[in-house]
C-alpha cells in the first residue's frame, strides 16, 4: 500500500496526480515565504517587522493572506522620493519668498531696488510703472514695457504737475493782514476844552 492509501486511493495514476499536486503546493507556499519575506523588506523599515512578516508566512497561505491585508501600502523608495520631493519644494519657496543680498548676504525680499544694509542697488525699476526688473528681463511683466522705454508725456507731467501744486501750497504765504487804520493823535485836554468855546464864538447871533 502507497503513502497514501490513507485517502483510499489505490490507483497509481490517480497516485501520482495526487503527488504532484501537493508538490506544486509546497512550492507554491515555499514561494509565497520568499515574495513575503521581500516586499516586507522593500515596504517596512523594521527588520523586527518583517521577520515577523515572514514568520506569519510559514502558516500555508494564511500567513500570507494577512499579511497582504495588513502591510504598508507604499514602497520605502517611494516614501522617501516623496519627502525629497516635499523638501526642495519647500526650499524652493524659501528661496523664492526670503532672499539674500549678493553683496553683504543680508535677507532681502524679491521686490527689494536696493539692499537696506549695503544700500547697493539690486535691480532697476522700470521707466513706466516703477516695478523692479530682473537684469534678465526684455520686456515688464507688469506693464508691458520694453526695458528702457521712456515713459508717455501724460505721465511724464503728472509728477510735474503734482510737484508744482505741492510747492505752491508749501510756498504759499498766508494772506497779509490789513494795516491797521491810522488812528488820529489825541489831543492834549488843554485843546479838548478850548474846542466847544471856539465854536460857540464863530457860531453868528441871532438878530434882536
Amino acid at each position: 500500500m502507497g503513502p497514501l492509501a490513507v485517502f483510499g486511493i489505490e490507483n497509481d495514476g490517480l497516485n501520482l496526480a495526487v503527488n504532484l499536486l501537493l508538490l506544486f503546493l509546497v512550492v507554491i507556499w515555499l514561494a509565497l515565504i520568499f515574495w513575503t519575506f521581500s516586499d516586507a523588506r522593500r515596504r517596512i523599515a523594521d527588520p523586527m517587522l518583517v521577520g515577523c512578516a515572514t514568520t506569519a508566512s510559514l502558516f500555508p497561505f494564511v500567513g500570507t493572506i494577512v499579511y497582504l491585508i495588513v502591510r504598508p501600502p507604499e514602497y520605502l523608495e517611494d516614501v522617501r522620493e516623496r519627502e525629497l520631493e516635499i523638501a526642495a519644494a519647500e526650499a524652493r519657496l524659501a528661496n523664492l519668498e526670503h532672499l539674500h543680498c549678493q553683496y553683504c548676504g543680508f535677507e532681502i525680499e524679491r521686490s527689494f531696488l536696493r539692499c537696506p544694509s549695503c544700500l547697493r542697488r539690486l535691480k532697476e525699476p522700470c521707466t513706466v510703472c516703477g516695478k523692479p526688473l530682473d537684469p534678465r528681463w526684455k520686456i515688464c511683466p507688469y506693464c508691458e514695457a520694453e526695458v528702457g522705454q521712456a515713459p508717455p508725456e501724460g505721465r511724464r507731467a503728472r509728477p510735474r504737475r503734482a510737484t508744482a501744486a505741492a510747492a505752491g501750497s508749501a510756498g504759499a504765504r498766508p494772506p497779509a493782514a490789513r494795516p491797521p487804520q491810522a488812528t488820529r493823535p489825541a489831543l492834549p485836554p488843554d485843546a479838548t476844552a478850548e474846542r466847544p468855546a471856539r465854536a460857540r464864538r464863530d457860531r453868528p447871533q441871532p438878530a434882536p
